[in-house]
Protein backbone atom coordinates (compact mmCIF):
# COMPACT_ATOMS: atom_id res chain seq x y z
CA UNK A 1 0.00 0.00 0.00
CA UNK A 2 1.50 3.12 -1.01
CA UNK A 3 1.07 6.06 1.42
CA UNK A 4 -1.04 8.09 -0.61
CA UNK A 5 -3.32 5.69 -0.81
CA UNK A 6 -3.66 4.90 3.09
CA UNK A 7 -3.92 8.76 3.81
CA UNK A 8 -6.39 9.12 1.38
CA UNK A 9 -8.31 6.12 2.29
CA UNK A 10 -8.37 6.91 6.14
CA UNK A 11 -9.47 10.70 5.97
CA UNK A 12 -11.94 9.84 3.11
CA UNK A 13 -13.30 7.16 5.66
CA UNK A 14 -13.41 9.75 8.22
CA UNK A 15 -15.01 12.59 6.42
CA UNK A 16 -17.75 10.30 5.42
CA UNK A 17 -18.34 9.21 8.84
CA UNK A 18 -17.19 12.03 10.87
CA UNK A 19 -19.61 14.44 12.41
CA UNK A 20 -18.87 16.92 15.54
CA UNK A 21 -20.76 14.30 17.99
CA UNK A 22 -17.93 11.76 17.32
CA UNK A 23 -15.47 13.73 17.33
CA UNK A 24 -14.09 12.37 13.85
CA UNK A 25 -14.36 15.55 11.95
CA UNK A 26 -14.85 18.93 12.73
CA UNK A 27 -17.76 20.64 11.92
CA UNK A 28 -19.00 17.70 9.13
CA UNK A 29 -22.06 17.84 11.31
CA UNK A 30 -23.16 21.54 11.87
CA UNK A 31 -26.18 21.75 9.71
CA UNK A 32 -27.46 18.73 11.98
CA UNK A 33 -31.03 18.93 13.57
CA UNK A 34 -28.68 18.33 17.06
CA UNK A 35 -25.35 20.21 16.51
CA UNK A 36 -25.51 22.66 18.39
CA UNK A 37 -26.04 20.07 21.69
CA UNK A 38 -23.20 18.22 20.32
CA UNK A 39 -20.62 21.09 20.24
CA UNK A 40 -21.79 22.12 23.49
CA UNK A 41 -21.11 18.53 24.82
CA UNK A 42 -17.22 18.46 23.19
CA UNK A 43 -16.79 22.16 24.60
CA UNK A 44 -17.85 21.45 27.81
CA UNK A 45 -16.46 17.75 28.41
CA UNK A 46 -17.33 14.95 30.47
CA UNK A 47 -16.24 14.20 34.06
CA UNK A 48 -12.55 13.02 34.78
CA UNK A 49 -11.63 9.53 34.61
CA UNK A 50 -8.20 10.26 36.49
CA UNK A 51 -6.18 12.67 37.96
CA UNK A 52 -4.53 15.76 36.50
CA UNK A 53 -1.35 15.45 34.87
CA UNK A 54 -0.30 18.95 35.64
CA UNK A 55 2.77 19.21 37.66
CA UNK A 56 3.58 15.55 37.44
CA UNK A 57 7.36 14.66 36.47
CA UNK A 58 8.31 11.95 34.67
CA UNK A 59 10.17 8.93 36.35
CA UNK A 60 13.91 9.22 36.67
CA UNK A 61 15.86 7.44 33.76
CA UNK A 62 19.20 6.58 33.22
CA UNK A 63 19.12 6.60 30.03
CA UNK A 64 16.12 7.31 27.65
CA UNK A 65 14.86 4.62 25.45
CA UNK A 66 13.06 5.86 21.91
CA UNK A 67 11.18 4.84 19.85
CA UNK A 68 10.38 6.30 16.48
CA UNK A 69 6.81 5.78 14.65
CA UNK A 70 6.81 7.67 11.12
CA UNK A 71 10.48 7.91 9.65
CA UNK A 72 10.16 9.99 6.73
CA UNK A 73 11.92 13.56 6.71
CA UNK A 74 10.79 14.89 9.48
CA UNK A 75 11.12 12.13 11.49
CA UNK A 76 14.55 11.26 10.63
CA UNK A 77 15.20 14.61 11.00
CA UNK A 78 13.79 14.38 14.72
CA UNK A 79 15.70 10.97 14.83
CA UNK A 80 19.30 12.62 13.92
CA UNK A 81 18.30 14.90 17.03
CA UNK A 82 18.07 12.45 19.37
CA UNK A 83 21.41 10.56 18.28
CA UNK A 84 23.22 13.66 19.04
CA UNK A 85 21.97 13.75 22.84
CA UNK A 86 23.54 12.08 25.21
CA UNK A 87 21.88 9.77 27.19
CA UNK A 88 18.68 8.64 25.01
CA UNK A 89 18.91 5.12 22.69
CA UNK A 90 16.70 4.72 19.40
CA UNK A 91 15.50 0.78 20.36
CA UNK A 92 12.71 0.75 17.35
CA UNK A 93 11.24 2.17 14.46
CA UNK A 94 8.08 2.04 12.57
CA UNK A 95 7.01 2.89 9.14
CA UNK A 96 5.08 1.78 5.96
CA UNK A 97 7.69 2.06 3.65
CA UNK A 98 10.71 -0.34 4.32
CA UNK A 99 12.92 1.58 1.97
CA UNK A 100 12.58 4.70 4.55
CA UNK A 101 12.95 2.47 7.46
CA UNK A 102 16.19 0.94 6.42
CA UNK A 103 17.37 4.68 6.45
CA UNK A 104 16.52 5.38 9.24
CA UNK A 105 18.06 2.06 10.70
CA UNK A 106 21.43 2.83 9.06
CA UNK A 107 21.28 5.88 10.51
CA UNK A 108 21.43 4.88 13.85
CA UNK A 109 23.66 2.08 13.83
CA UNK A 110 25.97 4.82 12.30
CA UNK A 111 25.47 6.27 15.21
CA UNK A 112 27.48 3.65 17.46
CA UNK A 113 24.01 2.71 18.86
CA UNK A 114 22.67 -1.05 18.71
CA UNK A 115 20.45 -2.30 15.89
CA UNK A 116 16.95 -1.24 16.60
CA UNK A 117 13.90 -3.51 16.16
CA UNK A 118 12.21 -2.24 13.16
CA UNK A 119 8.34 -2.79 12.40
CA UNK A 120 7.10 -2.51 8.73
CA UNK A 121 3.95 -3.73 9.17
CA UNK A 122 1.40 -2.74 7.40
CA UNK A 123 -0.97 0.61 8.71
CA UNK A 124 -0.82 -0.98 12.22
CA UNK A 125 2.52 -2.23 12.86
CA UNK A 126 2.76 0.45 15.52
CA UNK A 127 0.51 -1.48 17.73
CA UNK A 128 3.07 -3.55 18.08
CA UNK A 129 6.07 -1.81 18.45
CA UNK A 130 4.09 0.19 21.33
CA UNK A 131 3.82 -3.25 23.51
CA UNK A 132 7.65 -3.66 23.83
CA UNK A 133 9.42 -3.43 26.88
CA UNK A 134 12.31 -1.62 26.14
CA UNK A 135 10.87 2.28 25.30
CA UNK A 136 10.11 4.86 27.87
CA UNK A 137 8.79 7.40 25.00
CA UNK A 138 7.56 7.00 21.89
CA UNK A 139 8.19 9.95 18.95
CA UNK A 140 5.08 10.46 16.16
CA UNK A 141 6.51 12.12 12.40
CA UNK A 142 3.55 10.75 10.82
CA UNK A 143 0.27 12.03 8.46
CA UNK A 144 -1.62 14.12 10.84
CA UNK A 145 -4.81 11.85 10.38
CA UNK A 146 -2.44 8.93 12.07
CA UNK A 147 -1.60 11.11 15.17
CA UNK A 148 -4.58 10.30 17.70
CA UNK A 149 -4.23 6.47 16.85
CA UNK A 150 -0.79 6.35 17.63
CA UNK A 151 -0.98 8.47 20.62
CA UNK A 152 -3.43 6.56 22.26
CA UNK A 153 -1.81 3.32 21.68
CA UNK A 154 1.28 4.47 23.18
CA UNK A 155 -0.15 5.14 26.02
CA UNK A 156 -2.74 2.31 26.56
CA UNK A 157 0.83 0.46 26.44
CA UNK A 158 2.36 2.12 28.99
CA UNK A 159 4.50 4.52 27.65
CA UNK A 160 5.21 8.68 27.37
CA UNK A 161 4.20 9.90 24.02
CA UNK A 162 5.16 12.99 21.56
CA UNK A 163 3.75 13.92 18.56
CA UNK A 164 4.65 16.61 15.66
CA UNK A 165 1.94 19.38 15.23
CA UNK A 166 -0.87 19.35 15.60
CA UNK A 167 -1.91 16.56 18.23
CA UNK A 168 -5.04 16.57 16.51
CA UNK A 169 -7.77 18.44 14.33
CA UNK A 170 -11.43 17.30 16.13
CA UNK A 171 -12.47 18.15 19.57
CA UNK A 172 -13.59 14.68 20.24
CA UNK A 173 -9.91 13.79 19.87
CA UNK A 174 -8.19 16.19 21.74
CA UNK A 175 -10.52 14.78 24.66
CA UNK A 176 -9.64 11.54 23.92
CA UNK A 177 -6.11 12.50 24.48
CA UNK A 178 -6.65 14.68 28.14
CA UNK A 179 -8.83 11.84 29.31
CA UNK A 180 -6.19 8.54 28.14
CA UNK A 181 -2.95 11.02 29.70
CA UNK A 182 -5.04 11.21 33.01
CA UNK A 183 -6.32 7.51 32.70
CA UNK A 184 -2.85 5.99 32.36
CA UNK A 185 -0.48 8.52 34.11
CA UNK A 186 1.52 8.78 30.72
CA UNK A 187 2.53 12.20 29.31
CA UNK A 188 1.19 12.92 25.96
CA UNK A 189 3.21 16.11 24.51
CA UNK A 190 3.17 17.62 21.29
CA UNK A 191 6.70 18.38 20.41
CA UNK A 192 6.50 21.99 18.93
CA UNK A 193 9.98 23.13 18.14
CA UNK A 194 9.24 26.66 17.52
CA UNK A 195 9.02 27.05 21.81
CA UNK A 196 12.66 26.53 21.80
CA UNK A 197 13.72 29.11 19.07
CA UNK A 198 16.10 31.55 20.15
CA UNK A 199 14.44 34.88 19.87
CA UNK A 200 10.98 33.13 21.21
CA UNK A 201 13.25 31.75 24.62
CA UNK A 202 15.29 35.12 25.11
CA UNK A 203 11.70 37.15 24.54
CA UNK A 204 10.31 34.82 27.28
CA UNK A 205 13.53 36.25 29.64
CA UNK A 206 12.49 39.59 28.51
CA UNK A 207 8.81 39.58 29.59
CA UNK A 208 9.39 37.82 32.80
CA UNK A 209 11.70 40.41 34.14
CA UNK A 210 8.63 42.78 33.54
CA UNK A 211 10.92 45.03 30.33
CA UNK A 212 7.11 44.83 29.02
CA UNK A 213 4.76 45.20 31.24
CA UNK A 214 1.23 43.66 31.62
CA UNK A 215 0.40 41.76 28.17
CA UNK A 216 -2.27 42.76 26.39
CA UNK A 217 -1.84 41.63 22.72
CA UNK A 218 0.05 38.58 20.76
CA UNK A 219 0.35 37.72 17.39
CA UNK A 220 1.71 34.53 15.53
CA UNK A 221 1.22 32.66 12.23
CA UNK A 222 2.49 30.17 9.71
CA UNK A 223 2.90 31.71 6.89
CA UNK A 224 5.16 29.58 4.73
CA UNK A 225 4.75 29.01 1.20
CA UNK A 226 4.60 25.20 0.58
CA UNK A 227 3.14 25.14 -2.79
CA UNK A 228 5.86 22.91 -4.52
CA UNK A 229 5.83 20.39 -1.31
CA UNK A 230 1.73 19.93 -1.64
CA UNK A 231 2.20 18.81 -5.01
CA UNK A 232 5.22 16.84 -5.09
CA UNK A 233 4.36 13.06 -5.44
CA UNK A 234 6.46 12.31 -1.99
CA UNK A 235 6.71 13.03 1.36
CA UNK A 236 4.02 15.56 2.56
CA UNK A 237 3.18 15.77 -1.07
CA UNK A 238 1.40 12.34 -0.90
CA UNK A 239 -0.98 13.30 2.26
CA UNK A 240 -0.98 16.77 3.31
CA UNK A 241 -2.84 18.36 0.13
CA UNK A 242 -5.71 17.04 1.08
CA UNK A 243 -6.33 18.49 4.20
CA UNK A 244 -7.28 21.71 1.60
CA UNK A 245 -9.77 19.29 0.24
CA UNK A 246 -11.37 18.36 2.96
CA UNK A 247 -11.75 21.52 5.70
CA UNK A 248 -11.48 24.98 5.61
CA UNK A 249 -9.76 25.92 9.02
CA UNK A 250 -6.45 26.86 10.47
CA UNK A 251 -4.52 23.51 9.61
CA UNK A 252 -1.32 24.36 11.20
CA UNK A 253 -1.90 27.10 14.70
CA UNK A 254 0.72 25.77 16.81
CA UNK A 255 4.07 27.42 15.56
CA UNK A 256 3.06 30.59 16.27
CA UNK A 257 0.36 29.94 18.87
CA UNK A 258 2.39 28.14 21.16
CA UNK A 259 5.06 30.79 21.83
CA UNK A 260 2.54 33.45 22.67
CA UNK A 261 0.78 30.67 24.82
CA UNK A 262 4.03 30.46 26.92
CA UNK A 263 4.57 34.37 26.91
CA UNK A 264 0.99 34.76 28.14
CA UNK A 265 1.18 31.87 30.51
CA UNK A 266 -1.80 29.94 29.06
CA UNK A 267 -2.99 27.36 31.22
CA UNK A 268 -1.01 28.23 34.27
CA UNK A 269 -3.03 31.50 35.40
CA UNK A 270 -4.86 32.25 32.22
CA UNK A 271 -6.87 30.51 29.30
CA UNK A 272 -8.31 31.30 25.94
CA UNK A 273 -11.79 31.97 26.38
CA UNK A 274 -13.52 32.18 23.00
CA UNK A 275 -12.38 32.38 19.22
CA UNK A 276 -13.57 33.79 15.55
CA UNK A 277 -12.31 32.85 12.87
CA UNK A 278 -12.85 33.91 8.80
CA UNK A 279 -11.24 32.45 5.81
CA UNK A 280 -9.97 34.27 2.70
CA UNK A 281 -11.20 32.76 -1.05
CA UNK A 282 -9.16 29.61 -2.25
CA UNK A 283 -7.35 30.78 -5.25
CA UNK A 284 -3.32 29.95 -4.44
CA UNK A 285 -3.16 26.31 -5.31
CA UNK A 286 -5.42 26.76 -8.27
CA UNK A 287 -3.23 28.87 -9.50
CA UNK A 288 -0.25 27.20 -8.96
CA UNK A 289 -1.13 23.76 -10.34
CA UNK A 290 -2.60 25.82 -13.33
CA UNK A 291 0.72 27.05 -14.12
CA UNK A 292 3.24 24.07 -12.83
CA UNK A 293 0.89 20.87 -13.94
CA UNK A 294 -0.21 19.19 -17.09
CA UNK A 295 -3.68 19.92 -18.17
CA UNK A 296 -4.69 15.91 -18.00
CA UNK A 297 -2.94 15.53 -14.49
CA UNK A 298 -5.50 14.40 -12.24
CA UNK A 299 -4.85 17.08 -9.66
CA UNK A 300 -6.17 19.88 -12.20
CA UNK A 301 -9.69 18.51 -11.05
CA UNK A 302 -9.77 18.49 -7.30
CA UNK A 303 -11.40 21.20 -5.15
CA UNK A 304 -9.80 22.83 -2.24
CA UNK A 305 -12.15 23.75 0.09
CA UNK A 306 -9.36 25.86 2.76
CA UNK A 307 -9.20 29.49 2.28
CA UNK A 308 -5.74 31.07 1.41
CA UNK A 309 -5.60 32.80 4.27
CA UNK A 310 -7.65 31.49 7.73
CA UNK A 311 -7.13 34.30 10.34
CA UNK A 312 -7.83 33.69 14.34
CA UNK A 313 -9.11 36.22 17.19
CA UNK A 314 -8.79 34.76 20.25
CA UNK A 315 -10.02 36.55 23.58
CA UNK A 316 -8.03 34.99 26.53
CA UNK A 317 -9.70 35.27 30.29
CA UNK A 318 -7.59 37.89 31.36
CA UNK A 319 -8.52 40.41 28.50
CA UNK A 320 -6.18 39.54 26.44
CA UNK A 321 -6.38 39.24 22.50
CA UNK A 322 -4.48 37.15 20.31
CA UNK A 323 -4.26 37.23 16.25
CA UNK A 324 -3.05 33.65 14.70
CA UNK A 325 -2.79 33.56 10.96
CA UNK A 326 -2.24 30.41 8.23
CA UNK A 327 -1.38 30.57 4.61
CA UNK A 328 0.82 27.80 2.81
CA UNK A 329 -1.04 29.02 -0.74
CA UNK A 330 0.90 32.37 -1.41
CA UNK A 331 4.13 33.57 -2.73
CA UNK A 332 5.49 35.11 0.50
CA UNK A 333 8.66 34.85 2.54
CA UNK A 334 8.57 32.62 5.66
CA UNK A 335 6.80 34.71 8.64
CA UNK A 336 5.31 33.80 12.15
CA UNK A 337 4.76 37.01 13.64
CA UNK A 338 5.86 36.41 16.48
CA UNK A 339 4.65 39.23 18.04
CA UNK A 340 4.02 40.77 21.70
CA UNK A 341 2.80 43.85 23.19
CA UNK A 342 2.89 44.95 26.83
CA UNK A 343 2.09 48.27 28.40
CA UNK A 344 5.92 49.27 28.42
CA UNK A 345 6.71 48.03 24.62
CA UNK A 346 6.81 45.51 22.42
CA UNK A 347 8.55 43.20 20.59
CA UNK A 348 7.89 41.36 17.20
CA UNK A 349 9.91 39.16 15.02
CA UNK A 350 10.77 38.77 10.95
CA UNK A 351 13.13 40.47 11.76
CA UNK A 352 13.48 40.29 15.65
CA UNK A 353 13.22 43.87 16.99
CA UNK A 354 11.52 45.93 19.86
CA UNK A 355 10.45 48.65 21.50
CA UNK A 356 10.89 49.24 24.94
CA UNK A 357 9.27 52.55 26.19
CA UNK A 358 12.18 53.58 28.93
CA UNK A 359 14.57 53.21 26.81
CA UNK A 360 16.64 55.67 25.01
CA UNK A 361 15.52 55.80 20.51
CA UNK A 362 11.57 57.59 20.54
CA UNK A 363 9.50 56.39 18.78
CA UNK A 364 11.59 53.76 16.87
CA UNK A 365 12.09 50.13 16.58
CA UNK A 366 15.63 48.90 17.86
CA UNK A 367 17.74 46.10 16.99
CA UNK A 368 17.47 43.14 19.88
CA UNK A 369 21.07 42.66 20.18
CA UNK A 370 21.83 44.58 23.07
CA UNK A 371 19.13 42.45 25.14
CA UNK A 372 21.37 39.08 24.59
CA UNK A 373 23.73 39.41 27.33
CA UNK A 374 21.68 39.67 29.92
CA UNK A 375 18.35 37.68 28.97
CA UNK A 376 19.87 35.24 26.75
CA UNK A 377 17.97 32.01 27.96
CA UNK A 378 20.10 29.95 29.47
CA UNK A 379 19.83 26.71 27.79
CA UNK A 380 20.82 28.61 24.32
CA UNK A 381 23.59 29.85 26.68
CA UNK A 382 24.86 26.41 27.76
CA UNK A 383 23.92 24.65 24.28
CA UNK A 384 23.57 27.06 21.73
CA UNK A 385 26.84 26.53 19.85
CA UNK A 386 26.22 22.78 19.83
CA UNK A 387 22.17 22.91 18.81
CA UNK A 388 22.90 25.12 15.92
CA UNK A 389 25.72 23.15 14.79
CA UNK A 390 23.90 20.01 15.07
CA UNK A 391 20.31 20.47 14.52
CA UNK A 392 17.63 21.92 12.64
CA UNK A 393 15.91 24.84 12.35
CA UNK A 394 18.45 27.33 13.38
CA UNK A 395 19.31 24.60 16.33
CA UNK A 396 15.91 25.03 18.03
CA UNK A 397 15.02 21.07 17.54
CA UNK A 398 18.45 19.59 18.88
CA UNK A 399 17.28 22.47 21.96
CA UNK A 400 13.72 20.55 21.71
CA UNK A 401 14.99 16.62 21.98
CA UNK A 402 17.96 17.65 24.42
CA UNK A 403 15.53 19.16 26.82
CA UNK A 404 12.63 16.04 26.60
CA UNK A 405 15.73 13.86 26.84
CA UNK A 406 16.99 15.71 29.85
CA UNK A 407 13.83 16.29 31.76
CA UNK A 408 13.37 11.89 31.86
CA UNK A 409 16.91 11.50 33.31
CA UNK A 410 16.08 14.03 35.89
CA UNK A 411 12.70 13.07 37.07
CA UNK A 412 11.20 16.59 36.28
CA UNK A 413 8.05 18.23 35.05
CA UNK A 414 8.07 18.37 31.39
CA UNK A 415 7.85 21.92 29.88
CA UNK A 416 4.83 21.11 27.42
CA UNK A 417 1.67 18.90 28.96
CA UNK A 418 -1.43 17.30 27.54
CA UNK A 419 -3.15 20.20 28.39
CA UNK A 420 -0.69 22.48 26.04
CA UNK A 421 -1.44 19.96 23.09
CA UNK A 422 -4.72 20.25 23.25
CA UNK A 423 -5.27 23.83 23.55
CA UNK A 424 -3.16 24.50 21.00
CA UNK A 425 -4.10 23.15 18.57
CA UNK A 426 -8.06 23.68 19.72
CA UNK A 427 -7.72 26.64 16.98
CA UNK A 428 -8.15 24.03 14.29
CA UNK A 429 -11.37 22.58 14.86
CA UNK A 430 -12.74 25.68 16.31
CA UNK A 431 -11.69 27.81 13.65
CA UNK A 432 -13.79 25.29 10.87
CA UNK A 433 -16.42 25.87 13.45
CA UNK A 434 -16.28 29.85 13.22
CA UNK A 435 -15.75 30.11 9.26
CA UNK A 436 -18.47 27.65 8.81
CA UNK A 437 -21.01 29.71 11.26
CA UNK A 438 -20.40 32.68 9.21
CA UNK A 439 -17.01 33.84 11.46
CA UNK A 440 -19.53 33.22 14.84
CA UNK A 441 -17.20 33.22 18.47
CA UNK A 442 -16.57 29.75 19.34
CA UNK A 443 -16.03 28.63 23.00
CA UNK A 444 -12.58 27.27 23.74
CA UNK A 445 -12.80 23.75 25.74
CA UNK A 446 -10.95 23.94 29.29
CA UNK A 447 -9.05 20.85 28.89
CA UNK A 448 -7.25 21.60 32.28
CA UNK A 449 -11.10 21.45 34.34
CA UNK A 450 -10.55 24.38 35.99
CA UNK A 451 -6.94 23.65 36.94
CA UNK A 452 -5.70 26.75 34.52
CA UNK A 453 -6.34 29.40 37.59
CA UNK A 454 -2.72 27.85 39.28
CA UNK A 455 0.13 29.73 38.79
CA UNK A 456 3.21 27.31 38.49
CA UNK A 457 6.22 27.14 36.49
CA UNK A 458 6.57 27.35 32.51
CA UNK A 459 9.44 26.53 30.47
CA UNK A 460 11.19 29.94 31.76
CA UNK A 461 10.89 28.61 35.18
CA UNK A 462 12.19 25.17 35.34
CA UNK A 463 15.06 24.23 36.20
CA UNK A 464 17.92 23.64 33.30
CA UNK A 465 20.03 21.35 33.11
CA UNK A 466 23.62 22.51 32.47
CA UNK A 467 25.48 20.90 29.15
CA UNK A 468 29.08 19.14 28.72
CA UNK A 469 30.28 17.67 25.87
CA UNK A 470 31.67 14.23 27.23
CA UNK A 471 29.06 13.64 30.04
CA UNK A 472 26.10 15.01 31.25
CA UNK A 473 26.55 17.44 34.07
CA UNK A 474 22.95 18.30 36.16
CA UNK A 475 22.34 22.13 37.60
CA UNK A 476 19.79 24.08 38.68
CA UNK A 477 18.88 26.99 36.65
CA UNK A 478 17.41 30.23 37.92
CA UNK A 479 16.18 32.94 35.59
CA UNK A 480 18.34 35.87 35.14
Amino acid sequence: MTEEKLSRREMLRNAALGSIGLGLFGTSAVGAEKSEELLENLIAGKPAKGKSMIGVPFERHETVRLAVIGTGLRGRNVLNEFLNVPGAKVTALCDIVQEKADIARAMVEKAGQPTPAVYVKGDRGFEELVRRDDIDYVYIATPWEWHVPQQLAAMNAGKHVGSEVPAAYTLGDLWKLVDTSERTRKHCMMLENCCYGYEELLVLNIIRAGLLGELVHGEGAYNHDLRQVLFETKNEGLWRRAHHILRDSNLYPTHGLGPVANYMNINRGDKFEYMVAMSSGSLGLQEYRKEKLAAHDPRQKEVYKCGDYNTNLIKTNKGRSILVQHNVTSPRPYDRINLIQGTKGVFRDYPARIYIEKDKGGHQWQQIDAYKEKYEHNLWRRIGEQARKLGGHGGMDYLMCYRLVQCMREGLVPDMEVYDAAAWSAPGPLSEISVARGSVPVKFPDFTRGLWRQTRNSIADQPLLSFDTEEIKYSTFNRG
